[in-house]
């Protein structure tokens, strides 16, 4: 077991690992942050989608040590601490971005990313950066538009 120490939704934390332990395992196994979705194991689907250091990551391809000293944020960090939602969130839900929402949690956190990185993005990019991650049930129009709202309400 090894020490790591990482900053998770704005909480200094400590956990000891194993080497081979996935970030996607120590947040929702040690830390119980479950809205971190464990999809394909293969950084195929982007249901495991956090940020790391404000960048999106796809936490199952990613060792829970890589994440030494870095600020993840998860999709229980997204929203205030009063519960107000994160604009990119209420955009998911006021535009109908979702369906089953399993995919919800690490497409929220993509289009934080993709917005934060490309502001003005127009749908043919907003396709593109989202490429990574998949959805099964919404056929991606809504999701294009919740992340076009929410890249306007994030400014």
């Amino acid at each position: 077991m090894q020490q790591l120490k990482m900053n998770v939704n704005q909480k200094e934390v400590t956990l000891n690992v194993e080497p081979n332990t996935l970030l996607v395992q120590a947040l929702r196994e040690s830390l119980h942050l479950t809205g971190t979705h464990v999809g394909c194991d293969t950084a195929q689907c982007g249901a495991c989608t956090v940020l790391m250091d404000g960048r999106s990551i796809k936490s199952c391809n990613v060792l829970a040590l890589q994440a030494a000293g870095s600020h993840i944020t998860t999709i229980e960090g997204l929203a205030q601490k009063d519960g107000t939602l994160h604009p990119m969130q209420a955009a998911f839900k006021e535009c109908h971005g979702l369906q089953c929402g399993f995919c919800t949690p690490g497409m929220v956190m993509s289009a934080v990313d993709l917005c934060s990185r490309h502001p003005h993005a127009d749908e043919t990019q907003i396709r593109e950066q989202l490429e990574g991650n998949l959805c099964r049930c919404t056929g991606y129009q809504n999701i294009v538009k919740a992340v076009q709202m929410g890249a306007a309400n994030m400014k």
